[in-house]
């Protein structure tokens, strides 16, 4: 065959293949996109400052059992983790030198009271005598000056003797209040130097959570402010409490200020416990689930579903954050419902339907710290809440909708099946659910589209 019929050929199957094929026709689909939905509501926000600490005893709930010199650990009666009474002796140390010094202090005293009492009844023979003119007045002076030298010899010899008896008397150690053995350094028959620590004893009810808190969030710790301390690990161990010592010194190699939080009830000391302390609090002002709010660069906005089931983008300014909840300064109202779920790319005035949260089986939710009660004393948040409710699951979203399903009616939506979509049909966009169009006959269908006369 030559090269001109061979072309003549090529052309006529080229015609006949496009008198075969259909116009191009534009299937996107304008189902509706299933989504999750929120009502925006009044209430109480509060928002909470999350720091990290240790737990320590407060001030005057922590002593340590100590030697005033050196000294044998005679006897130590409790161990760690025994409970003390007040008044109960803990420790003895045996310290010689002490009981040497106090000796001789006791002997002091003893001898400047006895020239006291000598210089007392010369001092009154002297007065009579001068009386009588016996006695010279110089004399009478003399006795005077002794009687006044005796008098500070005593005051002094007495103040000697009661410090060396406080020194000694410490060679017994004696708890200053009810508590529990913390630590302990020593045993019996050892031999310690001067102030060396031997025994530690902590009030388990008065303790407190030392934290460090930004300099820029300095401000926002107030004193009598309430606090929730939670214990990491798997049961979470939660005591509610209040700050007692507000941020009075920034630390310029950490940029950080010391805060002090009273707890209510015993934790291990020294632990590494969180503790969120309440910032701020604000009542009747509008709430919406932080899972609405959309940022995009430094545009905020919100989807909210109109009465024609079409939901429309509205920038809003939002306030205080907790948890799982955003308050919305301005932007939406009252009662209209936001999208909480499926507006990843959902286009502004779609047409949505509304699916319902799958419920989570029971035990699945992860408890809210706190339990039920505020920390703040009537707020509604809680720290560490949780956002409730979970996205279906795709097989859910792939069960057929009945006949006349399509449209605004709530209620799961269908799916196509894979490789259903037809060459031209367009696609919804990326990460965002949407259904392709009913079959035929059903609300909402396209009609098919018609061949050519050329194709008949």
């Amino acid at each position: 065959m030559s090269a001109s019929r061979r072309g003549a050929a090529l052309a006529g199957i080229a015609l006949v293949a496009a008198c075969h094929k259909g116009p191009a026709e534009d299937v996107a689909t304008t189902a509706p996109v299933p989504v999750q939905v929120a009502e925006a509501h009044l209430g109480t926000i509060t928002e909470y400052l999350r720091v990290t600490g240790t737990v320590d005893p407060a001030p005057g709930a922590d002593w340590t059992a100590l030697p005033p010199d050196r000294a044998l650990v005679a006897e130590v009666r409790y161990a760690t983790g025994d409970m003390v009474r007040r008044g109960s002796v803990v420790v003895r140390f045996d310290a010689p030198p002490l009981r040497s010094d106090l000796a001789t202090r006791a002997g002091e005293l003893a001898s400047a009271r006895a020239r006291l009492e000598n210089a007392r009844k010369n001092h009154d023979r002297l007065a009579l005598l001068l009386e009588k003119g016996i006695a010279s007045r110089k004399e009478m002076e003399d006795a005077r000056k002794e009687l006044l030298d005796s008098e500070a010899a005593v005051r002094q010899s007495g103040q000697t003797h009661e410090a060396a008896a406080e020194l000694a008397a410490r060679a017994t150690a004696v708890a200053p209040f009810d508590g529990v053995v913390s630590q302990r350094w020593h045993n019996p028959g050892e031999i310690i130097d001067a102030n060396e620590h031997v025994l530690r004893l902590v009030d388990p009810r008065r303790l407190q959570v030392t934290a460090s808190v930004p300099v820029a969030d300095a401000s926002r710790v107030v004193i009598g402010r309430a606090a929730r301390v939670t214990v990491p690990g798997n049961d979470r161990v939660e005591r509610s409490g209040k700050v007692v010592g507000a941020p009075a010194f920034v630390d310029p190699a950490t940029g950080t200020a010391a805060v002090r939080v009273a707890v209510s009830g015993p934790l291990p000391v020294g632990a590494t416990v969180e503790a969120a302390i309440v910032a701020d609090q604000r009542s009747n002002v509008l709430i919406v689930p932080s899972g609405a709010i959309l940022r995009e660069e430094d545009k905020t906005s919100v989807f909210v579903v109109s009465s024609d089931s079409k939901a429309h983008r509205h920038a809003v300014v939002v306030g205080l954050t907790s948890g799982d909840e955003v308050q919305i300064v301005s932007g939406v109202r009252d009662g209209e419902k936001v999208v909480v779920k499926g507006h990843e790319e959902l286009p502004d005035g779609a047409v949505v339907t509304i699916e319902e949260a799958e419920a989570e089986p029971p035990g699945a939710a992860a408890p809210k710290e706190g339990g039920g009660e505020s920390a703040a004393g009537g707020g509604t948040a809680q720290p560490g809440a949780e956002a409730s409710g979970a996205a279906p699951p795709a097989t859910d979203r792939a069960k057929a909708a009945p006949s006349g399903a399509g449209g605004t009616g709530s209620g799961v939506s269908a799916s196509a099946p894979p490789g259903a979509a037809g060459a031209g049909t367009t696609r919804p966009p990326t990460g965002t659910t949407a259904s392709l169009p009913p079959p035929s006959g059903s609300s909402g269908s396209r009609p098919a589209a018609k061949p050519s006369p050329a194709a008949r």
